[in-house]
């Protein structure tokens, strides 16, 4: 290795199996995450902080097995954990810089890894970066490793590490919002829709505690989908054989891992299987596909009971957090729930893509995985992101229309529904005909035409018996 200045900018000089290339003198990054910048200048999309965390988080529990076992040297192991724990806490992030979509598998974002913890566990051992005889990218941070092992695994830790912090409280906090506010409007009764059109009454309460129920189970098949991502095939190496690690390398690795991020991780019972099958990853995309489709129609809900203020049904008001219009002074807009359901639309979209990908492996590899990576975590960020949001600046502060909702239940011609046991549905059909008609109250005709005493039809059109649940 040597240095240099090359205008007013100093180098270095590194070289892999291609040539040699200049390097900034202050980069941590190498040759081959050099080519990678310069081969993928796709999106600009860089690596998400969870994904740069999982593979930090795989290459210290490496380093850590590996010397342990007498793989690497104690000095080299404890240089690239120390460069690890760094990492961890939030320095050297803007060296990772390979685009999204990249080298197939993900090689160039795995060496821009390995090399960012090489040059910088150099610094460590107070050599100099890119002196690579002493401390090598691939032949110490990657001992043991390959690409195609590191990233299927990093897509699992990644995945983990994404539910614990953004996607369970998340949507544990609107689950509790809705549930807070089921019991706060039991009492409220408005009028159910079906088809849009007018149906029976039902509580606004229940309506919250059916949300809640539903984002409830959601959470339970979430969880039971992500089950798989604890089994790792790390320490499969290249094609699954295990070339080049330690015989006790694949437990050791996995162990220490499971005790950093604190999971039961556990060895794949079979490593080439864990390499080729994308299916843990198609099956918690999957459910977060479900998720979110609940997620547009709550969002739509809420919208359409907050429509209005004059001309909609305003049976709840959403809290207002920003003005709605440039043009139509003192205009709100539904904005959280609107913002839910795009988020929702691109977790959708980010599933298609995944499904796609999966499919696409051949023989020993799938190359789709950093595609896979990137919208599987992205998608479980910004669903929890998107769901605390919501609870937050919106679930928790909704107001129930007392009177706007008791106005609509009392109003509906749906009621006649439950006159059906005592008159019949083509005589109750009738009553409704003739309100609709003459805007009479449906009260007023049954008693009219004498087809049930007052005291009785005040018992059968009991507002808040008809809207009662079953008991369970």
């Amino acid at each position: 290795m040597t240095n240099g200045t090359s205008g007013s900018t100093a180098y270095r000089v590194e070289k892999d199996s291609m040539g040699e290339r200049q390097i900034p003198i202050d980069a941590y990054y190498g040759i081959q995450t050099l080519r990678a910048v310069e081969n993928f200048s796709i999106s600009g999309l860089h690596p998400l902080a969870t994904y740069v965390n999982a593979c930090i988080l795989i290459k210290k529990a490496a380093a850590i097995a590996n010397g342990e076992l007498g793989c690497l040297p104690r000095d080299i192991s404890e240089a690239i954990v120390k460069a690890a724990d760094e990492i961890l806490a939030g320095q050297f992030r803007d060296q990772f810089l390979v685009d999204v979509y990249q080298a197939g598998a993900g090689t160039s974002h795995h060496m821009n890894i390995n090399e960012v913890l090489a040059n910088r566990a150099l610094e460590i051992l107070e050599a100099d970066k890119g002196d690579y005889s002493r401390l090598s990218p691939n032949d110490h941070v990657n001992y043991g490793q390959s690409t195609n092992d590191v990233i299927p695994t990093a897509i699992r830790i990644g995945g983990l590490l994404a539910l614990e912090q953004s996607l369970y409280p998340g949507l544990s906090g609107a689950i509790a919002a809705l549930d807070s506010k089921a019991e706060a409007f039991h009492d409220v009764v408005r009028s159910g829709r079906t088809h849009l059109q007018d149906a029976v009454p039902v509580r606004l309460g229940e309506n919250f505690r059916a949300w809640a129920q539903i984002l409830s189970e959601h959470l339970i098949r979430i969880e039971t989908a992500s089950g798989d991502l604890t089994l790792l095939g790390l320490g499969g190496s290249a094609v699954g054989t295990g070339l080049n690690t330690h015989p006790h390398y694949r437990y050791q690795v996995t162990q220490i891992l499971s005790d950093l991020i604190d999971q039961p991780l556990r060895p794949a019972p079979h490593l080439m299987a864990a390499m080729q099958s994308m299916a843990p990853f198609v099956a918690v995309s999957g459910a977060l596909r479900n998720l979110a489709q609940d997620c547009v129609k709550l969002s739509h809900d809420l919208r359409l009971l907050d429509s209005g203020p004059k001309t909609g049904f305003k049976e709840i008001q959403l809290p207002p957090v920003q003005p709605g219009s440039s043009i139509m002074p003192g205009k709100y807009n539904p904005v959280m729930a609107e913002m839910t359901s795009m988020v929702c639309f691109q977790v959708m979209g980010y599933d298609s893509a995944i499904a796609l990908a999966a499919q696409a492996g051949q023989l020993e590899l799938n190359v789709m995985m950093p595609l896979i990576a990137h919208n599987l975590l992205h998608s479980i960020e910004i669903l929890g992101n998107a769901l605390a949001a919501l609870s937050q600046q919106c679930l928790e502060g909704i107001i129930a229309n007392r009177d706007r909702c008791h106005a609509y239940a009392e109003g509906s011609l749906a009621l006649v529904t439950a006159l059906n046991p005592h008159i019949g549905y083509l005589e109750a059909a009738a009553i409704a005909k003739e309100s609709s008609e003459t805007g009479k109250p449906l009260r007023q005709i049954v008693i009219e035409r004498g087809l049930i005493e007052a005291d009785k039809l005040a018992e059968v059109l009991n507002l808040g018996k008809m809207s009662q649940l079953p008991e369970s």
